[in-house]
């Protein structure tokens, strides 16, 4: 559609190339498309990148794991709404990749196959997986010990919070902030 719509509206007489024309035509389509489609409001995905942005600022800055606190205070909210924007932007990931490599509606096996074929992308794979484990080990212990008891052990949340002596729900805030460290700590390889 992009592509149509920049063949209906060039003028060459603006100075920019059809291809430059075309590209941000089809760009913007793309990302309408994937706005209409996208169930969660986008006040929800903003939340989820300022608290990774926070975490990052923070982080950076003092050169330390920070907490929920001072990633509150410094997004100036409350706790309570922090942790609602943590809570609201993990729940729009509704899927993991491996349950959509065993999906049998799954065109990713196709993807998957051509894209690991290129020893640049194993190469660059693989550092991201030697950074994800250095950063998951980078975790404070108790962000650490909830990641390793929900992916290792398989337990579920409850099961956790019985472990840890904490409400099912704490667990679940848990579990958020590290994905959110993680993802502050990470952005730069999916950029």
């Amino acid at each position: 559609m992009g592509l149509i719509e920049a063949y209906k509206r060039f003028e060459s007489t603006k100075g920019a190339s059809f291809e430059t024309y075309a590209g941000i035509r089809i760009r913007g389509s793309i990302m309408d498309e994937v706005r209409k489609t996208d169930w969660a409001p986008r006040s929800v995905r903003r939340n989820g990148r300022a608290v990774a942005n926070a975490i990052k600022e923070l982080e950076a800055t003092l050169g330390r794991d920070v907490s929920d606190m001072e990633v509150a205070a410094h997004m100036n909210i409350s706790m309570d709404e922090y942790h609602e924007m943590i809570h609201s932007s993990m729940s729009t990931q509704l899927f993991s990749y491996e349950e959509m490599l065993d999906s049998d509606t799954s065109n990713l096996d196709s993807v998957e196959s051509e894209i690991e074929n290129t020893p640049y992308s194993l190469v660059e794979e693989g550092g991201f997986q030697n950074q994800l484990a250095t950063e998951i080990d980078n975790l404070p212990e108790r962000e650490k010990l909830v990641l390793s008891l929900y992916y290792n052990e398989e337990l579920n949340l409850k099961e956790i919070g019985a472990v840890l002596g904490v409400s099912e729900s704490r667990v679940s805030q848990i579990h958020s902030q590290a994905a959110m460290r993680l993802r502050a700590r990470l952005s730069d390889w999916r950029d």
